[in-house]
């Protein structure tokens, strides 16, 4: 039961990062640049925090390694928040997961990897509901700038998924991401220029980035060794679910029916592909 809560509330907390950067961006009226610079900053505080605190041997920074999953989480960070601007939260998400899937499977296929039939499927299945969602058809087409952005995001966060694969010590390498992460994105703040920055925005991009990011993974890495990977990976298929059902109930978005059968055909082709991993 502890367990469950532990996973629940976790699960909850990735999908706050959608509301919250829908808040912050499209309500609040706040760069998404210094958005992602603030919540990257909160989350790497956090994190480093986390490190202290375990009193285990702090992760190495400088590696070619941590460099190459910085980079990947910039552009996560601010393709994110960008997107977010135009985009509903539970839409984002969804989109965010639909991509994620569709690279990490491409990537297994140019690896050469032994591809179940249930995983093609699977694949085939969440692609169709990312065209449903995208396709353009008057006043329900998705704003084409926020979904570019979603899915460069989905498809950097894909690039750090697959840069993370077999690290023995996951909740340090992202605090060190997170930290050379920062300059980046604040280089690219200051490069565009330094835009709008209410007091209410900034504390809700703290929270994203110290609470719903770095408490959140925290909770996860704590979590994932009790877990099976089947078990894990059907668990993050309520994000979306989560986000939408927020997006709706705090922030009045609307529930059409085409972001219903979408949504119905990326979580299902990800289930399908997950059961073809066990």
């Amino acid at each position: 039961m502890r367990l469950f809560a532990l996973v629940a509330l976790t699960m909850c907390a990735f999908a706050a990062n959608s509301v919250l950067n829908r808040i912050g961006v499209a309500l609040q009226g706040m760069d998404p640049l210094d958005f992602a610079t603030v919540r990257t900053a909160a989350g790497a505080l956090m994190l480093w925090l986390l490190v202290i605190v375990r009193k285990a041997p702090s992760p190495p920074v400088l590696t070619r390694k941590r460099m190459a999953g910085a980079a990947a989480l910039a552009v996560y960070m601010v393709g994110f928040s960008w997107a977010y601007i135009t985009l509903d939260a539970g839409l984002g998400a969804l989109i965010l997961f639909g991509v994620l899937q569709v690279v990490i499977f491409g990537w297994a296929v140019f690896e050469g990897n032994n591809i179940p039939l249930l995983r093609w499927i699977g694949a085939v299945i969440a692609l169709t509901g990312l065209c449903v969602l995208l396709w353009p058809s008057g006043e329900a087409a998705v704003h084409l700038g926020g979904a570019i952005s979603m899915t460069i995001a989905g498809i950097a966060w894909a690039a750090y998924t697959l840069l993370g694969r077999a690290e023995s010590d996951a909740l340090g390498a992202t605090a060190s991401n997170f930290l050379l992460c920062c300059p980046l994105v604040a280089a690219a703040m200051v490069w565009i220029g330094i835009g709008a920055m209410p007091l209410n925005g900034i504390f809700t991009a703290i929270i994203a980035g110290a609470i719903t990011s770095g408490v959140g993974y925290a909770m996860w890495y704590h979590a994932l060794p009790s877990l099976p990977t089947t078990v894990a990976g059907i668990a993050q298929l309520s994000v979306p679910v989560i986000a939408v059902a927020a997006g709706v109930a705090l922030l009045s978005e609307p529930l059409t029916l085409r972001l219903i059968v979408a949504g119905a055909l990326v979580l299902g082709g990800i289930a399908v592909s997950l059961t073809a991993r066990r």
